[in-house]
């Protein structure tokens, strides 16, 4: 019995993958020939579990970020070969630290791949397929500074800021303080962290976005050791940067997990409204 089950369940990742824009209740039902109870039951434990999201307002399911990013982390590992490494690699060249793309569902922020530039020395490489902190990483202050302050609050009251121990001595711990972050962030046209994150780590980013439309698809970021990205060089880094955001924004068609089709569309809905 619990074999049917699991074998239903990665019956519906697997039809989920292959709808991008997302499959109603019944249709999920139908290409399984399974009943329809069935069918939401699995649905619902899947959505729990963080694999499956539905768009209450068009009653439709999508696959979200997770299975992707662990297969990602995998990729990242063996050399991930697609249209956005040698944009990352060059970058990473050019500035010796880590680069990493990351990429929106909803409302999460995932990192879905990197390049490392540093070959000698102090290192930051940390864990690839994590969701990304959005009160106390560059990343998240990116995208967080790209949306209207209400909806930059309903995110990060979501996920709450982080505990002491899990961040670095400059982490905003308070809205007033991230207010301020976003307020630079916005000016600049990219987020600056010194010692937020993690004590003895910073960190640039800028945000990718849809050519013509505007829509967030994901981030570009820079990271490394303070001692070595001081804010002196991040400030000389950030025109490469954003010359990269810019060539990622040309190529996102080509990117799977930055399609305009994906459930990721549901954020730039909400900020027509």
């Amino acid at each position: 019995m619990a074999g049917d089950h699991l074998k239903r369940a990665l019956g519906i990742i697997e039809v989920l993958s292959r709808a991008p824009g997302g499959l109603p209740l019944q249709a999920i039902a139908d290409s399984l020939e399974m009943p329809k109870s069935g069918a939401h039951r699995l649905l619902k434990k899947l959505s729990d579990l963080g694999w499956v999201r539905k768009d209450e307002e068009e009653g439709r399911h999508y696959l979200t970020l997770h299975l992707a990013s662990l297969a990602l982390r995998h990729l990242s590992d063996a050399g991930l070969a697609d249209v956005a490494q040698p944009i990352l690699d060059r970058l990473a060249n050019e500035s010796g630290e880590m680069v990493r793309l990351g990429a929106i569902d909803a409302d999460r922020l995932f990192w879905v791949a990197k390049a490392q530039g540093a070959r000698s020395g102090l290192r930051y490489d940390p864990d690839m397929g994590s969701r990304v902190k959005l009160a106390c990483t560059a990343t998240g202050i990116a995208w967080l500074a790209a949306l209207p302050d209400a909806e930059a609050e309903r995110l990060v009251a979501g996920t709450g800021f982080e505990k002491d121990s899990d961040v670095g001595p400059n982490a905003p711990r308070s809205m007033a303080a991230l207010r301020a972050y976003l307020d630079r962030t916005r000016r600049e046209g990219y987020a600056l962290t010194v010692e937020t994150a993690h004590a003895g780590t910073s960190a640039l980013a800028a945000v990718v976005r849809q050519p013509g439309r505007g829509q967030i698809l994901g981030t570009i970021s820079i990271a490394g050791p303070s001692i070595r990205l001081t804010e002196k060089r991040m400030i000389a880094l950030a025109p490469s940067m954003l010359e990269a955001a810019e060539e990622l924004s040309g190529a996102s068609l080509s990117f799977g997990w930055l399609s305009p089709v994906s459930p990721m569309r549901t954020v730039a809905r909400r900020r027509t409204r």
